[in-house]
């Protein structure tokens, strides 16, 4: 197994971990876990009405708004499976910007986006894969995050080599998908 899928294997358990463990938090957020609070040490009424840090606890705390499996709000109003669940114009220009790198994931409800290893003509000994999250339903600058990995063939023409991606090419990606999300949105009348 090489370095780089090694490196997206160990991402991938820290990943399912992180889910893991906010999944059994949002569990431990439930009724039956009350923190007794006042000089009494009963709850106070407003603390049980407003949620944890001030804000009502039915819209969810899960990823953002509507939690992982949406708000009750959200049931109520349609029945229906609610489509792309992260910026649709994110969604949309970070597949228009990598475009001629062939997917190997894309995934429009937890926003991720993987490429498959591609090596450009103009450098045959250099390959590189890159990993796109959509982190929020909103266009925001800092709504997308680019990770490029890149490898390099063995001095000895062995197998492929990890090697130092210039940090600048991150963001440069970055900055691509939110110049076309924004004409997206500008195209669209929004």
């Amino acid at each position: 197994m090489s370095g780089g899928e090694q490196q997206m294997r160990n991402l991938g358990t820290l990943l399912l971990a992180l889910v893991a463990a906010s999944v059994f938090l949002a569990a431990c957020e439930g009724e039956g876990f009350q923190e007794k609070t006042g000089e009494t040490g009963e709850r106070k009424k407003r603390d049980v009405a407003t949620g944890i840090g001030g804000r009502n606890t039915d819209t969810g705390s899960l990823f953002g708004p509507g939690g992982l499996f949406g708000s009750k709000a959200d049931k109520k109003v349609g029945g229906e499976g609610v489509g792309v669940a992260v910026n649709a114009y994110l969604w949309r220009a970070s597949l228009d910007t990598i475009n001629f790198i062939p997917l190997v994931s894309a995934d429009p409800f937890g926003g991720v986006i993987i490429t498959d290893w591609y090596t450009p003509a103009e450098q045959p000994n250099e390959r590189m894969k890159v990993q796109i999250t959509i982190l929020d339903r909103e266009l925001r600058a800092d709504g997308v995050r680019v990770a490029v990995f890149k490898q390099q063939t063995g001095a000895k023409g062995g197998g492929w080599i990890d090697a130092q991606v210039d940090p600048r090419t991150n963001i440069d990606i970055e900055n691509a998908i939110l110049t076309r999300a924004r004409q997206l949105r500008i195209a669209q009348g929004g």
